[in-house]
This record gives C-alpha cells, structure tokens and sequence, in this order.
C-alpha cells in the first residue's frame, strides 16, 4: 500500500468511494463521458469528467437520484490487481482514453488494481468504504472547469464537487456553515463595503485598494510595524527587481523560476521581480562585517512581492499575483536559534490574539525530496523548531516532507469564527542561504563564523490576511479596525450646525468620523451606516441639543441612549486602547 493511501481515514475511505459512485452515476445517464480523476479532497470529493455538453445546477440533482439508487442496493467495493495488458483491454472497451493514458504511465512505476461496485470498474489504487451502502449522508455541491492533470496545455475538463459525511447531522451542519460563509465572502464584502476591486482592464490577480480599504491596510500595517519596533527589530527596504544572479545564487531560480516573473533589459541583462524578500536582506546583511555583539540582528520590511501565479488559483484577496509580507529576517548565534525561534511564536501569538484570532492549530513541515543543505543541517533546524515548541508546551503536528526547499518551518494557522483553518504565521529555519551568501560575523574567538538565518512573516500576506479578517468579522470589524468608527447623523437640516461641533470634537480627539447630512430620512441613514458596518452611530436632534448631550447607537447593541460627549469620548479611548477585549 502507498503511503497516501495508509493515511487514508475512514471518512477519507468514504469520500472516495461517493465519487466512485458519482462517476458510476454520471456513466449511467451520460454513457458517453469519459472520466478522469476522482480523489477525496479537504470535506468531501470531487470528479474530473469530459462531457461535450455543458452541465448545469439541476443536472446535478438528476445524478444525485442516480447515486442514491448506487447506494440503496448496497453494491460491495471489491478491489484486484490486474496486469497493464488486462487494465488496457477493460478500459479500451469501455473507450476510457484517460484511463488509458494514465496506464501507460503508471505501468513501469507501479502495480495497477481495478475497484469494481456493480455494473462500474475504476482503475484506483486507494482504500474504500465496504460497500456503496455505508455511504449515508452526502451532497453534490458545484461544477468548474479543470485541465486534465492541471496542466493548461491538456483537455479542459469538468469537475464535479461534492461532501460527504458519516451523519445527516454533520451534513446538516456543513451546509449551514456553508451557506453562512458565501455571506461572508471577503470578494462579495469588499464590493459592498467598498474597500477594493480587482478589475479586468488592470489584469487578473490585481488588488486596487478604494479608500477604505486602503486605510484599513494602513491600519494594519501601522499596527504591525509599531509592534517589530518595541521587540528590536531594524526596518529596511530592497529593491523590487535583482539580476537574475542573485535568484540563481539564493536557489529560487532553480527551485522556484515557474512563480516568478523574468525580463531583460536593452543591453539582456536578465533581472526577476522579486517573489520573496530574503536575497535583499542578505545583500543588506553584507555590506559590512558583523560581530556576534550584533547578533541577533533583525531585518524587516512591509515587503511587496510579485508571484507568477496561475490563474485558475486566483482568488481575491486570498491568492493574488502582487501582494505584501511582513516579512523579517533574523540572523542569530547558532547557540540562540531555539529561543529566537520561541521570541517569534509569542510574538505572533500576540498579534493574532490581538486581531481576535484565538483558536489556533501548528504545524512542522520536514523535509521535501527537492530541497538544499546537508541533512545534519536539516536536522539541526528541526531539532530547534521541536525544542521551541516543546519548552513552550505547545502541541504541534508534523507534515513530513511539507517544509520549504532551504528549511523546516512552522506554520500556525488560525480559526474563524466558523471554524475554518486559514494559513497564517510561518517560521522557517535557514542554514543554506547563510552558506549560499557566505555570511560570516567575527566570534568571540576573533575567527569568522556563519550566522543562522529565521524567515518568518506574522500575518504572511496583508492581503490575504484582510480577507481572513473580513470573513472571520463578516465585515464588522473592531473599532480599532474599521475605516469609518462613527457617522455623525444630524435629524434635520436644522441640527447640523451641533452635528458638525460633535463630529469636529471626535475627529480632534483622533477617531475616524464622518458626518450623514439630512439629504434622506433618519431612518435610511441610519439603515445605511448599519450596512456599512460602521461600529458607532451618534444621532443628534432637539433633545440632545438642549441637553448638550448625543444619542448613541452601536452597530451590536443598538440604542444605548443619552451621553455626554466627553464621557462616550472616555470610553471610546479605552476601546481603542484596549483593541476591544
């Protein structure tokens, strides 16, 4: 049994067998389809199908019907090895050219065995469920297109989504949970809040940022850079494109060339846009020679960086190809590097904690086949990842083969408020650029010794760290947070001279205010800053005028009545100190 296969779950088991039957369904009211993959993914399975036709939403319910009668008669999955002559034929009748394609592939590397339920025959390798009768509880959930292997000069195919699960009450859940996050789809939120736009005069990929949310980037980031300068870090800035040298030396030319974007110039000097920070920082680190006084020295920079990623990955602020890290480099003592690494998970815990990311999951990734660096190398940075985490009492996972082609890394991924995992915080220990760039600091010993290297990056990407922030809020962001904390909203015409006196003591008391004249009713304003998610409403009229007093509206809470200016001033202080928590 392959290893993939031995970390098969039972619920993995299942999931694969649902698309077995999804594409024994599809077979049967479309005999023409051919069919390509069907592996289980993340909650449930998806099949690559090729159909001349188009399907649509309602077709999907017709092969839902076809799949609950696979089930209902309780087919048993049997598995058996069969030669590449014998798979051939059995595919060749049924005029599976996919199927064939991938024999002839799989033929010299490994054994090949066929799964047959009832009337249908699969090549497949992995584990099943017992019987198609186990399957109890699933949904066929969308269509998109897909080349064949991923590759874009292959067939476009058409894959078929769907979940599976061992209850109708983890089903249940799942599509609620569903349902409430197309809700909170940052794309969808970004439109309606207005915070930005990807545009296809500009290209696929393209963050434009509208006001706000250009100031909720900047709010972001101030936070973030304040906080590297109390913990010792040094803020520096590279340039955005380097000889193509500098990427063959660093090894990301080697091991990373596909991702990146590679031009020349008139006299065919071949340079790349910068996909990552740290050749930059290197260069910086050698421009002079450093003693183990210095050490540990931490470089960091808001740095933008661009990806060459392909297009059918894109998706919205999630995965673009130009985007921002806050991104630092720590060159330290060999002896230090456990507790530089220690420094960086409390650091990143109090950022997360701070932007309301509590529930976390940590990850080390070992080793992968492509890599550079010697294997005493490898284990040493390991061994220090374990040790950090470990002296912390912090529970990790190991992903063996996951970690980065220089280094091991941790990964601390953060859970929403719908309790979905979104990759955040990565460190990752580097002994091979070091060796790469030939850094050296003078020891204690007066000799030259080579410094160890921490790549890591708190938040990862501004932009994918916005809509993470954006679906886990659903839009409504903490005071500190939101672009526009309070709308002043005057009753009538005749109140917005004291409308105007309010929003001049809030904007003076540095809070983000906007003032919604009387051109409507006080009812749709107020509607209105509720859509726009604005934390606080302060509506002012006769009573709060004679009172010299405001009227206060929370965006959660709704009316909270009278209040002195000075006093909701006070308390807002303390919100904004505080982060709200």
């Amino acid at each position: 049994m392959s290893k993939l296969a031995e970390q098969y779950t039972d619920l993995d088991k299942l999931r694969h067998s649902c698309s077995h039957v999804l594409a024994q369904a599809v077979k049967r009211k479309y005999p023409h389809a051919k069919l390509g993959f069907g592996p289980p993914v993340g909650d449930g399975f998806y099949y690559d199908i090729e159909l001349p036709e188009p399907l649509s939403d309602e077709d999907l319910a017709g092969i839902e019907v076809e799949m609950e009668k696979i089930i209902k008669v309780n087919y048993p999955f049997e598995k058996k090895a069969v030669t590449p002559e014998e798979a051939r034929r059995i595919f060749k009748e049924k005029n599976e050219t996919f199927k064939l394609e991938t024999i002839n592939q799989l033929e010299k590397t490994q054994e090949l065995s066929i799964v047959t339920d009832g009337d249908f025959t699969d090549l497949c390798k992995y584990p099943h469920a017992a019987s198609t009768g186990l399957i109890k509880a699933f949904k066929l959930t969308s269509i998109a297109g897909a080349y064949w292997k991923g590759d874009p000069n292959n067939k476009m195919m058409q894959r078929i989504y769907g979940v599976a699960f061992f209850t109708e009450k983890e089903l249940k859940e799942y599509l609620r949970v569903r349902e409430e996050a197309k809700k909170r789809d940052h794309r969808k939120l970004g439109k309606e809040l207005d915070f930005f736009s990807i545009q296809e005069d500009g290209g696929p990929g393209l963050i434009f940022y509208h006001p706000k949310g250009a100031l909720l980037r900047h709010l972001i980031e101030d936070f973030v850079k304040k906080e590297h300068l109390r913990r010792g870090y040094q803020f520096v800035i590279g340039p955005q494109i380097l000889k193509s040298d500098i990427w063959v030396r660093s090894g990301h030319y080697a091991y990373y060339k596909q991702n990146m974007f590679i031009f020349k110039t008139e006299d065919e000097k071949e340079y790349a846009v910068k996909p990552m920070n740290c050749p930059g920082h290197m260069l910086i680190y050698k421009t002079k020679m450093r003693s183990y006084r210095d050490l540990p020295l931490r470089f960091f920079e808001m740095g933008n960086v661009c990806r060459n990623e392909k297009s059918g990955v894109l998706h919205g602020l999630l995965r673009v190809r130009n985007f921002t890290q806050d991104d630092a480099h720590i060159f330290c003592l060999p002896d230090s590097l456990e507790q530089e690494i220690a420094s960086v998970v409390d650091f990143a815990f109090f950022v997360l904690d701070t932007f309301g990311f509590k529930e976390r999951e940590i990850e080390i990734s070992t080793r992968p086949e492509k890599s550079i660096g010697t294997d005493t190398d490898w284990t040493r940075a390991t061994h220090a990842l374990e040790g950090a985490l470990k002296a912390k009492k912090i529970n990790y996972k190991t992903c063996e083969g996951e970690g980065a082609f220089y280094g091991p890394k941790i990964d601390i991924k953060i859970k929403d408020a719908l309790g979905r995992s979104w990759q955040c915080s990565t460190i990752q220990c580097d002994f091979a650029l070091p060796q790469a760039f030939d850094l050296e600091y003078t020891g204690t010993d007066g000799q030259k010794h080579r410094p160890v290297m921490i790549h890591r990056a708190i938040l990862g990407s501004v932009e994918r760290f916005m809509g993470t922030l954006l679906e886990h809020y659903s839009g409504a962001l903490p005071f500190w947070l939101s672009p526009v904390q309070l709308s002043v909203i005057p009753v009538s015409q005749a109140h917005e001279a004291y409308a105007r006196k309010v929003l001049n003591e809030l904007v003076g008391s540095d809070f983000r205010a906007e003032l919604m004249a009387p051109d409507e009713t006080l009812g749709s304003r107020i509607r209105q800053a509720q859509n726009e998610k604005i934390p606080y409403m302060i509506v002012v009229g006769d009573k709060e005028i004679q009172a010299e007093k405001i009227a206060v509206r929370s965006r959660s809470k709704g009316d909270l009545g009278q209040t002195g200016l000075a006093e909701f001033i006070k308390k807002l202080d303390e919100e904004e100190e505080t982060k709200g928590y």
